[in-house]
């Protein structure tokens, strides 16, 4: 068996012009025009380039982009004070603010500080409680572009058993509520699990979320289940540097029924779930529908 390899590039490409195609009616029909404020504080030099690609992103799709950079000894009251003005504005649809933050400022105040509505990450309490009592809210992207993949895969997931490893607040809670929300039968295993080979081994969809490069070999994996590969970590092999996932690629693609790639996978989504979390956001605040298949 060989796995069908799904193609997360070219899926958020698909979302992104779904994205972009709900705007340009929005501005034609209603005069209004989504936007998303980026907070970075500091000088972080993935964070900026993350910042670069989200602002690229949001015009691309023809929506207004706020950039707000900050520097690294910005007071927390600032920060709270800036992210105030921003939950005031009606033009700013969504918010966020670019983890990591130096390390005087709280990270989990700063987030809670933002406005629920406008909270396109997902990462408030408020919609951390809303996504796991089955309410709405909005949905952390990374865990959203996995389950979009899914769907598109299989159509109904009703009844299928899901492993999801890694047991996060940003990745593995909510992967697995979403799971539980579409009729999965959901397992959340880690690095302390017993028999964690012979748990992933009973997942029709094997969600790997730990962080640690290709910890899940092939073995682990039951012969047609999908894998979703959210792990990104760089490594040294034969004196290069090279991206791998949480997933032993060549020997998992060799049994799955479905794979996603690193890079190519799961990574290209996050930016596009973010675009249509925020559009999301936009069609609630102005109380309009929301956007088809691009929520939970």
């Amino acid at each position: 068996m060989v796995a069908k390899v799904i193609d997360g590039k070219a899926f958020a490409a698909k979302v992104r012009a779904q994205v972009a195609a709900h705007v340009a009616r929005l501005r034609e029909e209603q005069g209004l025009q989504p936007g998303l404020a980026v907070v970075l504080v500091g000088e972080d030099p993935a964070s900026q380039v993350y910042v670069r690609n989200k602002h690229a992103s949001t015009v691309e799709v023809g929506m207004a982009s706020f950039e707000h950079r900050l520097p690294a000894e910005t007071s927390e009251a600032d920060l709270l004070a800036r992210i105030a003005r921003l939950n005031a504005d009606p033009a700013v649809h969504g918010i966020l603010v670019q983890l990591p933050l130096p390390k005087h400022l709280d990270s989990d105040l700063v987030i809670n500080a933002i406005a629920p509505a406008k909270d396109v990450d997902g990462f408030h309490i408020s919609n951390v409680g809303l996504l796991g009592t089955g309410q709405k809210s909005m949905v952390p992207c990374t865990p959203l572009g996995c389950l979009m993949m899914l769907r598109d895969h299989h159509g109904s997931l009703a009844g299928l058993n899901a492993v999801v490893v890694g047991r996060s607040n940003i990745v593995g809670k909510p992967m697995a509520q979403l799971l539980l929300g579409d009729s999965c039968t959901v397992t959340i295993a880690h690095s302390r699990t017993k028999d964690l080979a012979a748990v992933c081994r009973g997942a029709d969809i094997l969600v790997a979320a730990v962080g640690r490069p290709e910890m899940i070999p092939g073995d682990w994996v039951k012969p047609g289940a999908t894998v979703i590969d959210v792990g990104i970590n760089r490594i040294e092999r034969d004196g290069k540097a090279r991206l791998v996932g949480d997933v032993h690629y060549e020997s998992a693609a060799a049994v799955a029924g479905a794979i996603t790639p690193v890079p190519g996978g799961v990574g290209p989504m996050t930016i596009a779930c973010l675009l249509a979390n925020t559009l999301t956001a936009c069609c609630r605040a102005g109380g309009l529908p929301e956007p088809e298949g691009l929520t939970a």
